[in-house]
């Protein structure tokens, strides 16, 4: 059933993060008619509201993530992605870091001018209410409130101080990014509740605007595209015992925030993207753009799990509630702008040892989790077929390049070296992941191959740049059209050394500058 057409200026698709920013500040405008789609519910799961349950969320309803095989370790791992307006902020671990300013300073030197720290800073902190932190470098006013934890969890204390006492830095502020070293971070957390993008964004009075306009569950089949220009977009829309089909006109842009997996793939299944590929799934391609669904990196993550030797409280906040990044003391060939080193081990302090699938650990402990922030591994995504329903196919490729594990190795030396700190001997009964008999470099590495988990913060499938694998350029325009951009985490030509979340926010609140800036504009986008 095909329903009628409808114009708007805007049509936003996708209600996730970037999405629920976009919506709310092209509607601010009161002579631009703005649609959101969102494939997922209105109103986030009951559960999301409490921040020490969030690991239930995964694999739930909420979560419409891909379950998918990696051929590099050779088992299957779940990639989640929230469902539902607020999308991952709706289900993730609420942890606010924006990370250090040198991994947002290799933006430009690949292909991104105008997207280095300095350049997004403005947008990170339009989108923020930091309490208590440095108002030069945070945001006093934004619509999302984020703050570290006041009541902090004792085994966290604990934590830090054995940091410290192996000689890492500290930090104030690990959200500055101007700080190396281990502290408390802020947290997605406002009197006692989970922070949402839609909650933060799509307030009552945004949601009343006579120019919004919400449609929720509702896929998005593909856009349209009509001599180069992108007119609109397909979607599929669950009615009462029936699904409808509309088509909705775009008088001025379509903008993708469906995320790194999410907008790819629909490019993907409009045509847009690699021309070989399309070919071979049944697709005749409409703009051959090779770098569509390449360039897929995340950070890997795991860490080494303890069984306390007294009860660790159970907290009210996410048990995760300090973080930091450091030097690679022994790969100091990353380098940032300058040539100077680059921070890219992170540690994450969970106060709680069963937050890392598929190594879970005892009832009661904590976890030195850890990542290396500068992952050299790509994967990519494709289609499995050219019907607007079939599943992506994801190929994350974890750890196939072998300086991710030489870092991780690294990271997990230095976690262990933590963890037997005189300041945790209260705490520590025995470690449990690895175990104390896994020593040798061959076993530590099978243990990171098997352990490893995804941090859920996937970015780079549609890149910013101007080579021939590029698929938006600087104003985040896609290559090839008029009338398309893409503002999400895909845009990220790598991935922060941080977590991405406050990255995502800045990124929409930048795209919504730009395109106010760009409106009167119809020129195509140039490589």
């Amino acid at each position: 059933m095909r329903q009628a057409e409808r114009a708007y200026e805007y049509i936003v698709v996708g209600g996730g993060t970037a999405g629920c920013v976009l919506a709310a500040r092209l509607s601010e405008e009161p002579a631009a008619r703005v649609l959101l789609i969102e494939a997922g519910p209105e109103e986030m799961p009951e559960a999301a509201v409490v921040p020490h349950t969030w690991t239930n969320l995964i694999g739930s309803p909420a979560d419409c993530g891909d379950l998918v095989f990696d051929e590099t370790t050779n088992r299957s791992t779940l990639l989640s992605r929230g469902r539902g307006l607020g999308g991952s902020t709706d289900i993730n671990g609420m942890v606010f870091v924006r990370g250090h300013r040198s991994g947002y300073d290799v933006w430009p030197d690949q292909g991104a001018p105008g997207w280095g720290f300095d350049d997004l800073l403005p947008f990170f902190k339009r989108s923020e209410n930091a309490i208590g932190r440095d108002a030069a470098v945070r945001g006093t006013d934004g619509p999302l409130t984020v703050r570290a934890a006041a009541d902090h969890n004792p085994v966290t204390a604990a934590l830090l101080d054995a940091a410290r006492e192996v000689g890492l830095p500290q930090a104030t502020d690990p959200s500055s990014g101007l700080e190396e070293g281990l502290g408390l971070h802020d947290l997605a957390i406002a009197r006692g509740c989970r922070v949402t993008a839609a909650g933060a964004y799509l307030t009552p009075e945004v949601r009343s605007r006579d120019n919004l306009t919400i449609v929720t569950d509702a896929l998005v089949n593909r856009v349209l595209v009509e001599d180069g220009r992108c007119t609109g977009v397909e979607y599929a829309a669950q009615g009462r015992g029936h699904t409808a089909v509309h088509t909705a006109l775009s008088a001025g842009e379509v903008i993708l925030t469906a995320g790194t997996v999410g907008s790819a793939h629909l490019l993907l299944r409009s045509g847009i993207g690699p021309a070989s590929h399309l070919r071979d799934v049944g697709l005749d391609p409409i703009v051959d753009l090779p770098g569509v669904g390449a360039n897929l990196h995340d950070h890997p993550l795991t860490g080494v799990s303890y069984e306390a030797a007294q009860p660790v409280p159970p907290g009210r906040n996410n048990h995760a509630e300090a973080s930091g990044i450091i030097r690679d003391p022994e790969h100091t060939e990353y380098l940032g702008p300058g040539g100077r080193p680059r921070p890219t081990l992170q540690f994450i302090m969970f106060s709680n040892a069963r937050h890392l699938p598929p190594y879970f650990g005892p009832e009661n402990g904590y976890t030195i989790a850890f990542s290396v922030m500068n992952p050299k591994s790509r994967g990519a995504v494709r289609l499995t077929g050219p019907a607007p329903d079939s599943a992506p196919l994801v190929e994350p490729r974890y750890l196939s390049d072998p300086r991710d594990l030489d870092s991780m190795l690294t990271n997990l030396r230095i976690a262990r070296e933590i963890g037997a700190a005189h300041a945790l001997d209260p705490w520590r009964l025995r470690e449990v992941h690895p175990g104390p008999e896994i020593t040798g470099d061959g076993a530590l590495r099978d243990y990171l191959r098997d352990s490893y988990c995804p941090y859920w913060h996937a970015v780079g499938t549609c890149r910013i740049g101007t080579d021939a694998m590029a698929v938006v350029d600087p104003h985040l325009r896609v290559h090839g059209t008029t009338g398309l951009r893409v503002a999400d985490a895909s845009v990220m030509p790598s991935v922060p050394a941080a977590n991405t979340m406050p990255a995502v926010y800045g990124i929409a609140e930048r795209a919504a500058s730009l395109i106010a800036a760009d409106q009167y504009s119809t020129a195509a986008p140039q490589r």
